[in-house]
């Protein structure tokens, strides 16, 4: 799991020893450690990962069962892309009798994934010795989610087969597009309508406490965080002025949409400009440094109360530049705006504000196939959350893609006045 790049926090970690007595270690949120001795299962030739020793990846695929092709199917594909060559399998497939299952098994296996070459590299390995295999396909899926290729980044590799593998089912939630025809300023002048119901509902969701009041003063211009002694380095008036600055910016990147540029190549131009605006309120303020604009996060991060863990820092810039390309060759744009939103969000790129940015992309993306904005309620805070949990930890899309499609539909002024006041 740790070699596949799972992102999900396990509820149990075993640890094998040589010598200990078994223990159970109870650990906060329902987790656990257990510990116990079996030293034939202590690997003699180890790798570590995030400072754990465990099985190289090749002896790992050898060992599992036939369950685990079952029920983590994307941790087996990713995990098949990462042996560049049958050969890695080979000295513990040899090793003894009892891997003559499981030689068959992954022969099948790399034929499943349109690799045959490796299938066959196995297969005339065991015939040297006069034994036939017995090829059986463990994968239930009905095609494989990874296309071959020399990617050997697993998180490059899990952004993929997540996008293939969620792709119709994100089409089979949300209602045909509208189109872009005849869409121009009446549509931003839509999108303008909407501002003070989506600050207000996308700060609060993110804890700011905001109220309308505050937001219309600041898209009057009435507030300055060097003019206003009130809100001078306030936290929550900082944030609707970098909101509104941040809107406006995303307001010009759907004109270029508007006007047929690529949906997928705007966002990502134009990302960088909106969390510099997000942020640049609290920059002025001498909250925020000016250096953390500039880049992504260098660090680890951690989503409270979520079983997902984002993504290590050495592996944002492949993992993003992945999520641009899917962007820019997809032609259906619910399929961006779901996915583009879920996997920025996964990815978590920045220390801070990547919900809203995540939000702003999800909007953009929207607009390219002449979807309204959507300004998802803080009364639905909850049921959004599950959504993105189901689809990062349960790797079920199906409800966030719903998610998203019934606050399209469900979007009127009145109601989210309400919501706002509340």
């Amino acid at each position: 799991m740790l070699h596949t790049g799972n992102t999900t926090v396990p509820r149990q970690v075993t640890c094998v020893t040589i010598n200990s007595g078994t223990s159970k270690v109870d650990l906060p949120f329902d987790t656990s450690l257990l510990v116990y001795p079996d030293k034939n299962r202590v690997p003699i030739a180890r790798v570590e990962i995030r400072g754990l020793q465990v099985w190289p990846v090749a002896e790992a695929l050898c060992l599992v069962g036939p369950s685990f092709f079952v029920n983590n199917p994307r941790e087996a594909e990713i995990a098949l892309a990462t042996i560049r060559n049958a050969s890695e399998l080979l000295p513990t497939l040899l090793a003894g009798d009892k891997m003559v299952t499981a030689a068959g098994r992954l022969a099948a296996a790399f034929d499943f994934v349109k690799r045959p070459d490796e299938a066959e590299r196995i297969q005339k390995a065991f015939a040297k010795f006069k034994i036939t295999l017995k090829l059986v396909n463990p994968f239930e899926l009905a095609e494989p989610t990874i296309s071959p290729s020399k990617e050997r980044s697993p998180y490059v590799l899990r952004l993929r087969s997540m996008w293939a593998g969620w792709r119709q089912d994100v089409i089979n939630a949300f209602p045909l597009a509208p189109g872009l025809e005849n869409q121009g300023a009446g549509y931003l002048a839509q999108v303008e309508e909407r501002y003070v119901s989506d600050a207000y509902n996308s700060l609060s969701i993110e804890g700011y406490r905001v109220t309308d009041e505050l937001i219309g003063r600041v898209a009057r211009g009435d507030w300055n965080p060097d003019g206003d002694p009130e809100h001078d380095k306030a936290r929550d008036a900082l944030a609707a002025r970098g909101y509104y600055l941040a809107f406006q910016a995303v307001k010009e990147s759907i004109g270029k949409v508007l006007a047929k540029d690529n949906a997928g190549r705007v966002v990502k131009r134009d990302h960088h400009d909106w969390y510099a605006e997000l942020f640049g309120p609290s920059v002025t303020a001498g909250i925020v440094e000016a250096s953390q604009l500039a880049g992504y996060r260098r660090g680890p991060i951690f989503i409270r109360n979520s079983m997902h863990t984002p993504l290590p820092s050495e592996a944002l810039l492949d993992s993003l530049e992945a999520l641009w390309d899917m962007l820019e060759a997809e032609s259906e744009a619910c399929v961006r705006a779901v996915l583009g939103h879920h996997l920025f969000v996964f990815i978590h790129p920045y220390y801070d504000g990547n919900g809203r940015i995540g939000r702003f992309l999800m909007n953009t993306l929207l607009a390219s196939g002449g979807y309204p904005w959507t300004v998802i309620r803080m009364s639905r805070r909850d049921a959004y959350m599950k959504a993105l949990e189901a689809a990062s930890v349960k790797g079920q899309i199906t409800p966030l893609a719903e998610f998203i499609a019934h606050e399209m539909r469900e979007w009127a002024p009145e109601r989210e006045r309400k919501d706002g006041q509340a």
